[in-house]
């Protein structure tokens, strides 16, 4: 499993800011009324609990909201981002002004339970390939402003990132083909591309389409929503010449005899646009945190 080190590598602090800053933004506004009614400086320690078995996403986003919102709270972790929280246990305690991570309370709970619902879910089904070689990888259905949140959630589950964006990388698709004259046009124009690109891909329909695409030197293929004697006729022909993604239709009940064809990698957009939020709370109490680290 990847330390939390590793997965927050390359998770630009900024974008987790800007991510905080919108989010407070839409939530408390010109100010919270409510915690405006608890006495001024009055210190409490926060307790956030997990309600359900889960693997925890999100830590990065609520250590910016308790820094934005309350930058002298004491925080202590017990799990950690990419592990599991069991039921009823203790996630994080924080000690601070009672006014402040009343405020920070929803914002920091939203973002934990949407990302840990990406994590959970992926974790099911990258334990269902396992065995095999196929890889879990996400898509481009994520809620418009929180692609990389939900990107890096994908990583805590275990699962691998697809391309960011329509700027890292080439997928050249059905409208693609058509648009330019052709599979082999289309790859032939990819290949003239001047700025890098982390790779280019061609998305084929038909084993006639993926034999062209063969025939052609594309190295990444995607197989687009063929039934299962089509996929394994497609392992065969590729023949290790290239690596072959399955997308379209995926779901979980159908997702290890897809992985069973011997395919390279399966996208799955429903790891993130088909989530069921992770039970969290937050509980406030007199007790101190021991051992807090800022």
């Amino acid at each position: 499993m990847s330390t939390p080190a590793e997965l927050q590598a390359g998770l630009p602090a900024e974008q987790v800011q800007a991510d905080v800053r919108r989010a407070l933004d839409e939530d408390v506004g010109a100010g919270d009324l409510t915690a405006s009614l608890v006495p001024d400086g009055r210190r409490v320690t926060a307790t956030i609990i997990c309600r359900e078995d889960a693997v925890l996403c999100g830590q990065p986003w609520v250590n910016e909201v308790l820094r934005q919102l309350a930058p002298t709270a004491k925080v202590r972790w017990h799990v950690n981002d990419g592990e599991r929280c069991r039921p009823g246990g203790r996630v994080v305690e924080i000690e601070g002004i009672a006014r402040e991570l009343l405020t920070a309370e929803r914002t920091c709970l939203n973002f934990l339970q949407t990302l840990s619902g990406v994590a959970t879910k992926t974790a099911r089904y990258v334990q269902e390939v396992r065995g095999t070689r196929a890889a879990i990888l996400d898509t481009r259905k994520t809620v418009p402003g929180l692609r990389m949140a939900q990107k890096y959630a994908v990583r805590c589950g275990g699962g691998r990132n697809h391309r960011m964006g329509l700027y890292d990388a080439v997928l050249i698709k059905e409208n693609h083909i058509a648009a330019a004259g052709g599979l082999t046009a289309a790859f032939r124009a990819a290949q003239q591309l001047t700025q890098p690109v982390a790779f280019i891909q061609v998305e084929v329909e038909t084993l006639a389409q993926l034999q062209e695409a063969l025939d052609a030197g594309v190295t990444m293929v995607l197989l687009d929503n063929m039934p299962l004697p089509t996929l394994r006729e497609a392992v065969r022909m590729a023949a290790g010449r290239c690596s072959l993604e399955i997308s379209g239709g995926v779901t979980l009940e159908s997702l290890r005899a897809l992985a069973e064809t011997g395919v390279d990698r399966i996208s799955v957009g429903a790891l993130i646009k088909d989530i069921q939020a992770v039970d969290f709370s937050m509980r406030f109490s007199d007790r101190p945190v021991e051992r807090a680290t800022s």
